[in-house]
């Protein structure tokens, strides 16, 4: 049972301790913390010292790793020229040919090269993060990790009128058949239901040779793969704002983008693209006074073998409040209401006042972010909720509730 302590607000303690004492959360865990972001007084604390299992809260440690390694514009390539040949290799920048963004910075440029070399071997990182669930290979949340990254590393198919597919590269791969799976587990073999509605994005597997053909195919030349890249200092090609790619990481969950921004990140510390260099990096350094360090293995949340506590989200917040301008956060971090991730706010007897990211996964449900109160005041929580049975329907409309009622009433 939550006891919700507001100074001089009995009230809203007999209310929340009414929203909150619901016997379908007994057999559950729970934890919040609240602090007021001005003051830096902590107004409430239950289980804030324990760990729960993050999910896609794991995102707003990825966005903050950004933030502290990442430039304005992403690396979207390196290069070097050696011999009357241009080298290039991977940064892990997501964005290119993406289906939502389709930038084609890198492409563009390399139209305008002769001859090119492609070097693969800057990644020392497995294709998944450590305990990713396996069955999830041919869902469109799980694309593989690469020093290179092209449509997202998914294949788009679509059966409305006629087969159609992007790129064009996997036509002869994919066929429409009666099944629920999306592709042949070890290989590139697609398949689409013949009454699927909906377009699919299924996740490629990626190699050297297919990389190849397919940044061929888009920059229209022969490259050609190298087993070195040449001595000396490597230059570096730009691409979109990563505040772009943040705030779709955020407002869609996207475990794609965060991966590779964690990837991306771990680049701008040595030449050797691995995410555990990132991690450790931010262990040791910005995220070194968190007062539960936690154990944190990828950048999207997919692995259960996250640990936070609902303290450190907080603390982490309270340092994106601190080191970003409010109209930028706010720009970036998405809405939350009544019940998800919004883009147009939904209740109408609110201004948006909730500011927070989501994390979900089987039997858990997490809201971490920002509450503008109606006087004027700002409060940073985390709201961690593992192991229930309950429809998270319920889960949800009880952080609403909480939340709503400290908009009003703190």
């Amino acid at each position: 049972m939550f006891i919700f302590l507001l100074t001089g607000c009995n009230s809203i303690k007999k209310t929340l301790d009414s929203q909150l004492e619901n016997k379908h959360l007994e057999s559950s865990f729970h934890g919040l913390v609240v602090i007021d972001a001005d003051t830096k007084k902590e107004i409430y604390n239950q289980n804030g010292n324990k760990y729960f299992t993050p999910a896609s809260n794991t995102k707003i440690v990825t966005f903050y790793t950004g933030l502290k390694l990442l430039p304005k514009n992403i690396p979207t390539l390196k290069y070097a020229v050696a011999n009357d040949t241009l080298f290039i290799e991977g940064t892990a920048d997501p964005s290119w040919l993406h289906p939502y963004f389709k930038d084609s910075t890198a492409i563009h440029w390399l139209r305008n090269q002769q001859t090119i070399a492609l070097y693969t071997k800057n990644r020392n990182e497995n294709r998944y993060g450590p305990g990713w669930a396996w069955e999830d290979y041919d869902t469109y949340f799980s694309p593989e990790k690469s020093a290179i990254t092209l449509y997202g590393n998914v294949v788009t198919i679509s059966n409305i009128e006629g087969l159609d597919v992007s790129p064009k590269t996997f036509f002869d791969k994919t066929s429409v058949k009666d099944t629920t799976l999306k592709r042949v587990e070890f290989r590139n073999q697609f398949y689409i239901a013949p009454t699927e509605q909906d377009t699919l994005e299924v996740p490629y597997v990626t190699d050297d040779s297919l990389t190849q053909k397919l940044l061929e195919s888009a920059v229209g030349k022969n490259i050609f793969l190298s087993p070195h890249f040449p001595e000396g200092k490597k230059q570096t090609l730009y691409g979109i704002e990563t505040d772009s790619i943040y705030k779709r990481m955020l407002f869609k969950s996207d475990n794609f983008l965060a991966e590779q921004l964690l990837l991306a990140a771990s680049g701008i510390l040595s030449d050797t693209l691995r995410s555990k260099n990132a991690i450790d990096y931010m262990l040791e350094n910005e995220l070194s006074d968190l007062e539960h360090q936690p154990r944190w293995v990828d950048g999207s949340g997919l692995s259960r073998y996250n640990l936070f506590t609902p303290r450190s989200f907080v603390q982490i917040l309270e340092k994106l409040h601190e080191e970003i301008p409010e109209e930028r956060l706010f720009s970036i971090f998405p809405m939350w209401g009544p019940d998800s991730t919004v883009e147009t706010w939904e209740d109408p007897t609110t201004e948006p006042f909730l500011f927070a990211k989501s994390g979900s996964v089987g039997n858990n449900y997490n809201l971490s972010g920002y509450v503008k109160t109606k006087s004027g005041k700002l409060l940073i929580f985390s709201f961690m909720n593992n192991h229930f049975r309950i429809p998270s329907a319920e889960i949800r409309k009880t952080i609403y509730a909480t939340m709503k009622n400290l908009y009003e009433n703190y």
